[in-house]
């Protein structure tokens, strides 16, 4: 009988030679089309394949990868043949099917069968279209009998479940734009930032963490209104307020990726427009110190502002000089900023949300930071004694001290930055305790208090010398009239 099988077995495979070599292409076609039908005539299973890439580009396919995560979290247990994934940052081992391997799924009382497979190409030259053989892909079996079920309720089950799984155990990136090729370079984003230690009044974190809560949950309201589903953030104020650390806590707060925009690095209007669209849902695009970036003020220049340009252009600063080529060598325009955050292109995706962030709120032009563009102005003020409190239990991992009557009382009468209060609380050795961090910072708004009433000393000389000047200078044209 084994000899009958093989004898059958080499027969048919020397006749399968034949038919690849001496028949032309469009029968070989013929014959194998309708081989498939007599096989299914007999077999009643269905077949759907999930390939890794798609596409003209061979783009990752977002179902492979929703599979994959499926599989892994529901089915890996009962495979024998598994695959460890690499382990960064002391993560759990990742373990997934090996290459075909089979495991059995249920689903409403009915038998699903799930294969990774791989596709191994027939030569070793590296090419386009190698890679394009050269990939895994899953396969669905089931009875053909289940067929609705499968294709109307199981496979949307199926990628519904693996996209929650990617959500929740996916690593968020910071992105930067590339000035080479127009492309996002992904990191890893680790910044430890929170509301809970954010330096801030703690009924304003609650009502950005409201207003950030009601916007993700608001999808079908924006739809109802006709707005694409994004939300405009404008922090403002002087240096060392924590307008970046803030931008870490919404990220955070919100498990958002962070795309941090570089437009002087943007050559046009067009890779602004391609950058927006490579961006992702669940995101934080940024513009940090967007009155530095470009000119964006929409303003003409006045008179005497081309002369200053070229004594700029003689300067011999090389930093000065690097600044202006960047800016020159960028054509983004106010109208191409606008039309990306505000036009057609920023529905191009969805729940996202747009930071701006300034040192100088007077210098941005009004059409930037209206209403509508920037829906929430958000002022990162200097240090209150609230914020102070938090730094305390950030720093000192204190609530209450007797010192706290005197340093609230100088808050009062001088500001600070939250950064300035971090450094002066900070200890400096390791057996300084905590009434020594307290004192700095007391001996620090003391110093700051002093020299802002010097400073407003000199401001009200300055003004009565000018004033002085001014009444000077009127008597002088009137004595001249006389």
């Amino acid at each position: 009988m084994i000899a009958q099988y093989g004898s059958a077995i080499g027969g048919f495979m020397l006749l399968q030679a034949m038919i690849q070599k001496y028949f032309p292409a469009m029968l070989r076609d013929l014959l194998e089309r309708y081989f498939h039908k007599l096989v299914s005539f007999f077999d009643p299973y269905v077949e759907i394949s999930f390939p890794e890439f798609t596409g003209r580009y061979m783009e990752r396919s977002e179902a492979f990868t929703a599979i994959q995560n499926y599989l892994t979290e529901n089915a890996t247990s009962r495979a024998k043949r598994l695959k460890a994934d690499s382990v960064k940052d002391n993560r759990s081992l990742i373990l997934s099917m090996a290459d075909h391997e089979e495991v059995a799924d249920e689903y409403k009382g009915v038998k699903i069968t799930w294969s990774s497979n791989k596709i191994v190409p027939p030569s070793t030259i590296l090419s386009f279209h190698s890679v394009a053989q050269n990939q895994r892909y899953y396969k669905l079996t089931f009875h053909q009998r289940h067929r609705n079920l499968i294709t109307q309720s199981y496979i949307d089950h199926v990628l519904t479940e693996g996209k929650a799984i990617t959500s929740k155990n996916r690593r968020r990136k910071l992105y930067t734009n590339d000035p080479q090729d127009c492309t996002w370079i992904p990191a890893v984003f680790k910044h430890p930032a929170t509301f809970e230690t954010l330096a801030m009044h703690p009924d304003r974190k609650k009502d950005i963490m409201n207003d950030l809560t009601k916007f993700t949950e608001r999808k079908e309201y924006y739809a109802k209104i006709g707005k694409a589903w994004k939300r405009g953030y404008l922090l403002h104020g002087p240096p060392g307020t924590g307008k970046s650390t803030m931008i870490a806590a919404m990220a955070n707060f919100l498990t958002y990726d962070v795309y941090d925009l570089e437009l002087t690095a943007v050559k046009n209007n067009t890779e602004l427009r391609r950058l927006l669209i490579d961006t992702s849902s669940k995101a934080i695009i940024v513009i940090e110190d967007i009155d530095c970036s470009l000119d964006l003020t929409g303003q003409r220049k006045e008179a005497g502002e081309d002369d200053k340009d070229k004594e700029d252009d003689k300067d011999d600063n090389p930093l000065k000089k690097m600044t202006k080529k960047e800016q020159k060598s960028s054509k983004v325009t106010l109208s191409g900023l606008l039309n990306v955050i505000d036009g057609i292109w920023s529905a191009c995706g969805g729940e996202r949300i747009i930071v701006f962030t300034t040192n100088h709120l007077d210098k941005l032009d009004p059409a930037l930071i209206r209403r509508g563009r920037m829906d929430k102005h958000i002022e990162m003020s200097y240090c209150c004694f609230e914020s102070f409190k938090v730094l305390a239990i950030n720093y000192l991992n204190i609530e209450h001290h007797q010192l706290f009557e005197t340093i609230s009382r100088l808050f009062g009468e001088t500001k600070m930055t939250p950064a300035d209060v971090a450094e002066n609380l900070m200890p400096k050795f390791d057996n300084e305790d905590v009434e020594v961090c307290l004192r700095h910072l007391i001996e620090a708004l003391e110093a700051a208090k002093k020299k802002t009433e010097k400073d407003a000393q000199l401001k009200a000389k300055k003004e009565k010398q000018e004033k002085r000047l001014k009444w000077w200078r009127e008597a002088k044209k009137r004595w001249k009239i006389c």
